[in-house]
This record gives C-alpha cells, sequence and structure tokens, in this order.
C-alpha cells in the first residue's frame, strides 16, 4: 500500500467516524426533543380533561351557562399555554450531582452539558455532543455498579465533579480574555484540552466497566490532573 493509499484510508476511516458521531448526536437530539414533545401533550391532554370534568361536576349543580362556558373556555387556554411554554424538567444543577444516585448522574450530567452548550466556543461544544455520547453510553452501565465500589467514587468523581468544575470554571473567565493567550495557551484552547482529557477518561472508564475490570478502574486518574486547574481555569 502506497502513502497515498495509507493517506486516503485513514481520511476514509475519520470520515466514517465523523458520520457515526453526527448520526448519533442527531438520533439523541431527536430522541429527546420526542420524549419532551410527548410529555408536554400528556400534561396538557391531562389538564385539559382534568377542567372539563371538573365543569362537567360544577354544571351538576350549578347551571354554567354562557359565562361559565367562557370561564371553562378560557381555563382551557390558560392551561394549554401554561404547560406548553413551562419546562418538562426540573433545571439540573451541578451542586446537587453529590447526592444524585450513581445510575441517574450520566444522564443528569448530560442534561446540564446540554444546558451549558450555548455558551461553548464551537470547537468545545463538539467536545461536549461527544461527551454526551459517552454519557449516554455510560448510563446503562451504572445500574449494577455498587455505590461503595472505589469505581463508583471515580465514575463520580470525574463526571459530578471534575467535568462541571472545568466548565464552570470557563464561565467565570471574562469573554473578553477568553482568547488571550495565559501561559502560552488560550482559555478556550485549556477549555478544549481539559475536555479531551475527561472524554478520554470516560472512554477508558467505559471499557473498563464493559469488561468488569474494577480494579484497574479503581486505580485510574484516582486524582485527575486536568492542564486547566494549572493555568487557573479551575480556580
Amino acid at each position: 500500500m502506497t502513502d497515498v493509499d495509507r493517506q486516503i484510508a485513514r481520511s476514509t476511516e475519520y470520515l466514517d467516524r465523523t458520520r457515526e458521531r453526527s448520526a448519533a448526536l442527531a438520533a439523541r437530539r431527536r430522541k429527546r426533543q420526542g420524549t419532551e414533545i410527548m410529555t408536554r401533550l400528556g400534561r396538557i391532554v391531562a389538564v385539559d380533561v382534568a377542567i372539563l370534568i371538573g365543569a362537567v361536576v360544577v354544571g351538576w349543580i350549578v347551571p354554567l351557562g354562557i359565562g361559565g362556558a367562557m370561564l371553562v373556555m378560557a381555563a382551557l387556554v390558560a392551561a394549554t399555554l401554561l404547560f406548553a411554554i413551562f419546562p418538562t424538567v426540573p433545571e439540573v444543577k451541578p451542586e446537587t450531582f453529590n447526592q444524585t444516585p450513581l445510575k441517574l448522574l450520566p444522564m443528569k450530567t448530560e442534561q446540564w452539558l446540554e444546558s451549558q452548550r450555548p455558551a461553548l466556543p464551537a470547537p468545545a461544544q463538539t467536545l461536549v455532543d461527544g461527551i454526551g455520547v459517552r454519557l449516554e453510553a455510560l448510563t446503562p452501565q451504572m445500574a449494577d455498579l455498587n455505590e461503595q465500589e472505589p469505581a463508583a467514587a471515580e465514575v463520580r468523581k470525574l463526571i459530578g465533579e471534575q467535568l462541571p468544575e472545568l466548565l464552570k470554571g470557563y464561565s467565570r473567565v471574562p469573554q473578553a480574555l477568553r482568547n488571550v493567550p495565559r501561559n502560552g495557551k488560550t482559555p478556550d484552547q485549556q477549555l478544549a484540552d481539559g475536555l479531551k482529557v475527561i472524554d478520554e477518561q470516560i472512554a477508558g472508564m467505559s471499557a473498563q466497566l464493559a469488561e468488569g475490570d474494577l480494579n484497574l478502574l479503581a486505580t485510574r486518574g484516582r486524582f485527575l490532573e486536568i492542564k486547566y486547574r494549572e493555568d487557573g481555569l479551575g480556580s
């Protein structure tokens, strides 16, 4: 195989991986949007049915008349608008991650990451998307992991503490300074480097959990040191 052939093979492999990741991200977003729409519709139907039942019960006792019917219609419209706009899930806050059950932690972290995504630079958004895919894959692996296992502590530390702290540290950097080099790198570059390390760590943890190698997982990166801390992003 010539150098050109090898380069073409590497490029093809990279494009295949990119397409697979894009397809996974698109599927994840469609699934989330579909779930949110169904949740909203379910709430609207439940409330509207409750209003109609209440109106029927009251109508048996006291005739509603035109005024009462208009009030019922107004209540139906108000309830529909309210539940169509109101968030379907409570805001996820990383401060609660230490109390979140381990089996729910990857999902909660993924939801929080999605809310932070718009405020990140484009390269970091791509990395966050990839981490979200890894967290989704990690979720079913948490179901049978004992909270008391040292491996569980490593998972919780990485995705429940270090990952949120990285993004929160970046958010504290003034917008005007995010492209200004400091110690040889800009805060944007430091953020990307930190996300790459975390992405690799999650991939390694997921692989070791799949292989059942909890001892190896418990000893890897016990006190993960990410460069952004040294550069001040984590302070």
